[in-house]
């Protein structure tokens, strides 16, 4: 595996943030190469985000050689053989070069250590299995024994071999995500290798947690429409669950939705995947480990916002009747609402003007004008705020007289 020379790489990689420090610090030790993504997207010219270093020797050693170097802290992880090292801006990961082997499909890999052609060759795809020379005059030199970067010139998504996808069968996921991303496609052989592993029920082998990570991935790209419908078309999203409803334009609006009003967008997205059949999916959503919140956001979203979205077709509400509509829900139910076909206007002025409205007087100015403590005192600030919203009332002194007619009846 001869390296090539790419003229400016060079330059590009120096110019990463903290990379100097970093080459400076990995002098004397042994050869370092930058792979995985951040070589895919410095060779497209994009800015790279995650910094992965792999090290034909011992990464752990070479990992608390450069915390030592570079004054930082190191995280070490025994089973894989990896390091984590944060130095000020500074933070990347680190791997010992290394083969992989399944026991079984979706089972997690055995390790053991191996030159840079054999650890690139575990890779997901061609274009991430590529690496740059880090150590000495090996800087910027590009190891591509794979074809990767014909593959991204072609913006091909090729795997290395045929079982890849029984493998790690949540690279299926992930591929469809590298076309949406960098719109790319699979090609011929890399799609039925897809097919034929969503058939055999591949996915079905991979723990809840792992298809968690790949999909809200997949449903946080922008441009999700497309990944949406080449779930349908591989038949994905019924392989993850017969109930699950890949509809392009469903999720892709409640996507955009959850952009307008700060709502999480791969949650709207989720939401928007289960909202044909939300009783039958409560329990694989429970069994992708989302956090309690994230996990209750989706499933309340898929409950209340036909009904959220029928009401607002039905008639005009006034800024107090959107409050109760809207107050304890989800922004999520919104986002997906408006999927729904919810009219723009009363949600988008719910969120920009009416949702940060507060009472000038609090439950104490109750309290202090004789208001005895129970449920008076949230009865009257409750009503005080509803003519607040519709305007019926201005200034504190309005809003105390109105809260105390309210808490006396």
């Amino acid at each position: 595996m001869r390296p090539a020379v790419d003229a400016g790489l060079r330059e590009r990689v120096r110019r990463l943030p903290g990379m100097e420090r970093l080459l400076g610090a990995l002098e004397g030790l042994p050869p370092a190469y930058l792979v995985g993504g951040a070589v895919r997207d410095l060779l497209r010219g994009a800015g790279a985000v995650d910094i992965d270093i792999a090290v034909e020797g011992d990464a752990r050693s070479v990992a608390r050689a450069l915390g030592d170097r570079l004054g930082g802290e190191v995280r070490e992880h025994e089973r894989f053989g990896t390091a984590t090292v944060r130095a000020e801006e500074l933070s990347f990961d680190l791997a010992t070069t290394r083969t992989e082997t399944y026991a079984q499909p979706g089972a997690l890999p055995r390790v053991e250590p191996a030159p840079l052609h054999q650890d690139l060759r575990r890779r997901d795809f061609t274009v991430n299995a590529m690496a740059v020379g880090l150590s000495g005059d090996d800087l910027g030199h590009v190891y591509d024994p794979y074809g990767g970067l014909a593959d991204l010139q072609a913006g091909v998504i090729r795997v290395l071999h045929d079982d890849s996808f029984l493998d790690d069968p949540t690279r299926i996921l992930r591929a469809v995500r590298y076309e949406v991303r960098l719109g790319f496609q699979m090609d011929d052989a890399t799609e039925r290798a897809a097919r034929r592993a969503v058939v055999e029920d591949a996915l079905s082998t991979v723990s809840g947690a792992r298809i968690r990570d790949e999909l809200m991935d997949l449903l946080a790209e922008p441009e999700l429409a497309r990944g949406v419908e080449r779930m349908r078309d591989l038949g994905i999203s019924r392989a993850l669950h017969p109930a699950l409803e890949a509809d392009p334009d469903l999720v892709a609006s409640a996507s955009l939705g959850a952009v307008a009003i700060g709502a999480g967008r791969a949650l709207s997205a989720l939401a928007a995947l289960c909202a044909r059949s939300p009783e039958d999916l409560d329990l694989w959503l429970a069994d992708l480990g989302l956090e309690a919140r994230q996990r209750d956001a989706v499933i309340r979203a898929t409950r209340v916002a036909p009904r959220l979205a029928a009401e607002l077709r039905a008639r005009d509400h006034t800024p107090s009747e959107l409050r109760q509509l809207f107050a304890a829900e989800p922004p999520e139910a919104l986002a997906l609402a408006l999927a729904m076909r919810a009219p723009s206007e009363p949600i988008l002025r719910w969120v920009t003007d009416l949702r940060g409205v507060r009472l000038d007087i609090t439950g104490s100015d109750l309290l202090a004008a004789g208001v005895p403590e129970g449920p008076a005192v949230g009865r009257g600030l409750e009503e005080a705020l509803r003519q607040k919203l519709d305007g019926l009332v201005t200034g504190p002194d309005d809003e105390l007289r109105v809260a105390l007619e309210a808490a006396g009846r």
